[in-house]
């Protein structure tokens, strides 16, 4: 029976040994020790930067989802309100069919917000893979041969933590179970950190009140949960990889929050504000605000005078 998922990692553990051995024989070049396990660890983070800078079309389409399932959200509140307290197997397809017919006609889907993370799942695995093959000195697929295998895997950071060693294979190695346990903890508070600040600030208040938001609330506990126990069993480098990720999805939402908020969110109002302080310092705002304050002042409304009034008046000339 042939390895589906080994047939399915092929080529991402060949891209990711290729992007490995290359910022390793860059970082050598320029005097690092090969042999050293930060020279490997910073391997890891071009590796990231590499991978993430590929996905920024992919996270930009997500945004664009995002935004197109904010204006179907009172659309699908309507149609979960028709069915609403309805049970039986035809009403709950109807519904589903609609919702589905509704995500159609407007090109979205509530599980576009996960595409990143899951197309990042196989370089996860395929890093996993490549690092296992090393602690066994055997050599990869493509351009990792056996002597870089082997240096891989006894690569050694903070003097004794091997980046092949997990907290559930560290065999009472201290040093690998705190290095572990440290980036594990930072890992998932980064993750819980990045997922607040889209909840709490670049969700709109219509968003706020759809049944899609109170599952993206649910899963804001619960995906950090997941990191902080699988992250026991996955090995330093992988979770060097994971964490920083995580910094660069922070910073990245950070920017797109600040620079594209939802609108309608808080964030959008604070974007607002700062783009109206923008026009004062250029004084485009100051100039028209006075013209709209000095017209009042200057220009009394006449009122309308009728004929018979008038015509008194001209007498009394």
């Amino acid at each position: 029976m042939p390895d589906i998922l080994g047939i399915i990692l092929w080529p991402f553990r060949w891209a990711i040994e290729a992007l490995l051995v290359g910022f390793h024989t860059v970082l050598t070049s320029i005097g690092l020790d090969p042999s050293s396990g930060w020279t490997w660890a910073l391997s890891i983070f071009g590796l990231v930067v590499v991978v993430r800078a590929a996905l920024i079309p992919l996270f930009v389409r997500q945004i664009k989802s995002q935004r197109k399932m904010l204006e179907v959200a009172p659309e699908l509140k309507r149609i979960q309100d028709k069915y609403k307290g309805k049970r039986d197997q035809f009403s709950r397809e109807a519904m589903t069919r609609e919702t589905m017919a509704l995500y159609g006609k407007h090109g979205t889907s509530p599980f576009s917000s996960c595409l990143p993370l899951l197309v990042q799942m196989p370089v996860f695995f395929g890093l996993f893979t490549t690092l296992s093959n090393a602690a066994q000195d055997k050599a990869g697929i493509g351009l990792m041969d056996a002597a870089l295998a082997q240096n891989f895997g006894q690569a050694v950071i903070f003097g004794d933590a091997p980046l092949r060693l997990a907290m559930s294979t560290a065999d009472g190695n201290m040093t690998v179970i705190l290095v572990a346990g440290i980036m594990v903890v930072v890992m998932t508070v980064s993750q819980f950190i990045t997922q607040k600040q889209i909840m709490s600030k670049n969700i709109s208040k219509a968003m706020k009140e759809s049944p899609t938001y109170k599952q993206q609330q649910i899963l804001l506990y619960i995906l950090p949960l997941v990191f902080l126990f699988s992250g026991f069993a996955f090995p330093l480098g992988v979770t060097l990889y994971w964490l920083v990720s995580n910094f660069w999805t922070m910073g990245q939402q950070f920017v797109v929050i600040r620079n594209m908020p939802t609108p309608g969110s808080e964030a959008h109002e604070k974007w607002q504000e700062r783009q109206l302080k923008k026009a004062e310092r250029k004084g485009t705002a100051p100039a028209v605000e006075a013209a709209e304050d000095e017209t009042p002042s200057t220009t009394q409304r006449q009122q309308p005078v009728g004929k018979n009034r008038a015509k008194r008046g001209k007498g009394k000339k």
